[in-house]
């Protein structure tokens, strides 16, 4: 059981970086920290939680990761600093270095995230790290964008089973998974229930 009383008069930040699908995701971690009464920050107001879902396709990637993430922090004094993506799940160590950060959530734990910030407001370690090896990265987690896009991405696949030599895929998001078709067009009825006029299916390789 959460103590959802961590989350009172709590204002969250979200950042993405990198595809479609960590923006899907980040909008279902959103939707999961609202619900627990954990409102939008609005532009220029310092958040209480950060949420930095990241990218690591190329080491380039990686270092507009660690600039954002040091670029957050000083934009958001005392907030605390949670770090989840594909540079969290390849890196974990390296970013549970950087100043600020509190949390680093792997893929496998990334839609979890409510369970592990229990710790919110506590003096806990800083740059504690929950990851699974990506062999053990086997869940497969919905998600669909809405925000202030005028586009929904509607995530339908994660993961690769190619193990290209170029690629570190496979390693940050596990191997090829998906939902039902039944669970993709009930998300699909959802958001044109609630307005949406353009869906893009989206994931890893489809």
């Amino acid at each position: 059981m959460i103590d959802n009383s961590i989350f009172e008069n709590k204002k969250a930040a979200y950042y993405t970086l990198g595809c479609k699908l960590n923006f899907a995701e980040t909008s279902s971690i959103g939707k999961l920290l609202s619900e627990q009464g954990i409102r939008r920050a609005r532009p220029g107001e310092i958040a209480d939680i950060c949420v930095i879902n990241t990218c690591s396709v190329t080491e380039l990637a990686d270092k507009k990761c660690r600039q954002a993430i040091r670029r957050i922090g000083k934009e958001n004094p005392g907030a605390y600093i949670v770090v989840t993506g594909c540079y969290a799940q390849l890196k974990p160590e390296e970013v549970s270095h950087i100043d600020g950060v509190d949390l680093v959530i792997g893929a496998e734990q990334k839609l979890d995230i409510l369970s592990y910030l229990k710790g919110l407001g506590k003096n806990e370690e800083k740059g504690r790290i929950i990851t699974s090896a990506s062999k053990d990265i086997r869940k497969f987690t919905p998600s669909c964008s809405a925000d202030d896009r005028t586009r929904h991405f509607l995530k339908v696949q994660d993961g690769c089973d190619y193990f290209c030599s170029y690629c570190t895929i496979p390693f940050a998001r596990g191997r090829s998974r998906n939902g039902t078709i039944a669970s993709m067009v009930e998300q699909a009825k959802n958001v044109a229930r609630q307005g949406g006029k353009e869906i893009v299916l989206t994931g890893v390789n489809i």
